[in-house]
Order: structure tokens, then sequence, then C-alpha cells
């Protein structure tokens, strides 16, 4: 005989909702915007802003996160936190025409991947030449 689950915490289920969004961040679709070349470099060259880490001058624009010096910022680079979001950006976010496809209207097409690389680090930048006197 199969018993039905029971539910221990029935008192609970108001805050499923605040569990489930605690830690929500921008979805892939929303951070596939931010990749476009206007406004990535808005992201990375943004206003001092004291309210933010690191007075939001160090953001990974591939997690949408805000860290508080460089040194943290190139550590999460290496984690597998950041390597799975290059991951999940390589194939192209599911649009409405995409769902329309799949549902028979038009013929459906595989997403396509792309190379998706890390954001360059501000030491990297060509340094300004200095004129020599």
């Amino acid at each position: 005989m199969v018993y039905k689950r029971r539910k221990y915490h029935y008192g609970d289920t108001h805050l499923k909702k605040k569990w489930r969004t605690k830690r929500r961040t921008k979805d892939l679709d929303q951070i596939d915007e931010d990749l476009k070349p206007q406004n990535a470099e808005k992201l990375l060259n943004q206003e001092t802003d004291l309210d933010k880490p690191g007075s939001a001058q160090f953001y990974c624009i591939h997690c949408a996160r805000y860290f508080i010096n460089n040194t943290a910022l190139e550590d999460h680079f290496r984690t597998k936190v950041h390597k799975r979001r290059l991951k999940a950006l390589e194939l192209d976010p599911y649009t409405i025409e995409d769902s329309e496809r799949a549902a028979g209207h038009g013929s459906f097409n595989f997403p396509e991947k792309r190379k998706i690389e890390t954001q360059p680090h501000k030491d990297d930048e060509v340094p300004s030449k200095r004129i020599k006197q």
C-alpha cells in the first residue's frame, strides 16, 4: 500500500514565494540584452554609487553581480557559478517566435551556439601612452 506524502509545514505555504525570490537575479534573456555592446559599455563604466558593493565599479555582466574590489571580481571569474552562466549563455535565448514554431506555426530551428568569453579585466585595457620628455 502506498501512503500519501504528508505535508509537515502546512502553515508555511505563505513563505514559499519569499524563499523562491530571495536571491533572484536577472534571467538569461535579460542578461542577453545587457551583452549588447551599447548596454555592456554602460554597465562596465557605471558612475559611482555608494549604495552598491564596491561603489558599482566592479560588475560581472554575465552574472549580473557587483563585487567589492577587483580581486573579488577576478576570483569570481574562476568559479563554477560564473562558468555555468557562460555555458548557459552560449545558446540564444528562447523567444516567442521559437515557441510558436515549436507549437506548429512554422518550421522549428534549433538554437545556434555562440562563443561567449569572460569580460575583459580593467587592468587589461590599453594603458594611455605617456609622453616622454
